[in-house]
């Protein structure tokens, strides 16, 4: 080359540094990310406000109403049986679970309690939701990556526990089948063999998603260290179930507490995990999973005998009273605080659904990280609409 070729080229050299110098010298103006009001992270409609610094967030809303129902108001002209069809809807992919704290609620304010048989079901129907629950979200976690084969798999064996359910209940997405007393009905005929035989079908999946999502170098790279809530702030700002626990926080309704249930009956663990990211979210449900079905082979072993409903009028009037009971669901603790004035419908009730709290992490967890990474971040934080807009 020349020295004019030299120096020419020298000479652009030169004055691309020039430009990168001002360039970097500008400010640029932020801008404002709408996701949503549909998303398909988000299990419903919701809408994230997220603030942004070229790709990083610097700040992030959760704008929630969208699907608002008003269960709270509706309660209010029903009467107590009719109640379990409406709350059912709260978190749909695990309806049965929502009758539960419901009508525990009620019979603390009549005095009664659920036969030992009805107990059982009542524990046995609550853990098959958490599980079609949850499994599902372990397919879908695939789909918020990219990642469409995890999804099919979920499908596939959900279908079996969702039947297990119709068998017993009548309805597959919305049992209310829960009753002031006990139960609508007693277990069908094969209804326990055939249930022992979808619980291995289940833990089969538990490991092949475990290989297919969990193993992948993508999957990790994409939630190791992303979305990192240390177990102070999750307290803070009461997170519960998976959330809380994939936090280091030792802490599940099921065991810490005493209620006509027959978690107290099996030998089970409680899943936690120190790191608190989005893999620790995730991974915390999958072996959650794998304990609910340990849950239900053992329970299937010591149904008692007996009768599945107690003696209650046939048009039942709930005296005067309140009561709150709060549950282990599959999305964290969901509790109803009950007034009756001796009537036959509540005169209010609160309901405290987990995906509600879980989502006021948004804000705090979201900033700072950047945008391929708010979805990851909003998968693995699992919550649904329903039960945020109750």
């Amino acid at each position: 080359m020349t020295l004019l070729g030299d120096r020419q080229q020298l000479s652009y050299i030169a004055a691309q540094a020039a430009d990168a110098r001002v360039n970097v010298e500008l400010e640029t103006e932020g801008m404002t990310l709408n996701i949503g009001p549909q998303h398909p992270a988000t299990h419903g409609t919701l809408r994230i406000i997220a603030r942004l610094d070229g790709e990083q967030v610097v700040w992030a809303e959760p704008s929630a109403g969208y699907m608002h129902r008003g269960y709270e108001k509706l309660t209010e002209v029903r009467t107590f049986p009719q109640v379990t069809a409406l709350v059912n809807r709260i978190d749909w992919l695990g309806s049965f679970a929502n009758e539960v704290p419901f009508i525990l609620a009620a019979e603390k304010i009549m005095g009664i309690e659920a036969t030992p048989r009805a107990q059982h079901i009542r524990t046995i129907l609550f853990e098959l939701s958490r599980i079609a629950n949850v499994s599902l979200f372990l397919g879908d976690l695939g789909v918020q990556l990219g990642a469409v084969t995890p999804v099919f798999f979920a499908f596939r064996d959900r279908e079996y526990v969702l039947n297990l359910i119709e068998a017993a209940t009548g309805g597959r997405f919305h049992p209310n089948f829960d009753r002031i007393g006990g139960l609508k009905d007693d277990l069908p005929a094969g209804f326990i063999d055939e249930t022992r035989s979808v619980m291995k079908k289940l833990r089969n999946f538990c490991d092949e998603i475990e290989n297919l999502l969990f193993g992948n170098e993508i999957f990790q790279s994409r939630t190791r260290g992303i979305g990192v809530i240390p177990k102070e702030v999750a307290l803070q700002y009461g997170l519960s179930g998976a959330n809380l626990r994939a936090s280091g926080v030792d802490w599940d309704l099921r065991r810490d507490q005493k209620i006509a249930m027959a978690w107290d009956k099996v030998d089970w663990k409680v899943i936690t995990h120190p790191d608190g990211d989005s893999f620790a979210r995730c991974w915390v449900r999958l072996q959650e999973v794998r304990e609910s079905t340990r849950i239900v082979d053992q329970l299937l072993d010591t149904i008692p005998g007996g009768p599945v409903m107690v003696k209650v009028p046939k048009i039942i009037k709930v005296p005067e009273g309140e009561a709150w009971v709060s549950t282990e669901n599959p999305l964290g603790e969901m509790g109803y605080y009950v007034v009756s004035k001796n009537d036959q419908g509540p005169f209010r009730v609160k309901i405290r659904s987990a995906s509600f709290n879980n989502i006021s992490i948004v804000p705090w967890v979201l900033k700072g990280v950047y945008v391929p990474d708010i979805i990851t971040i909003l998968a693995s934080l699992y919550f649904i609409l329903g039960d945020i807009d109750r």
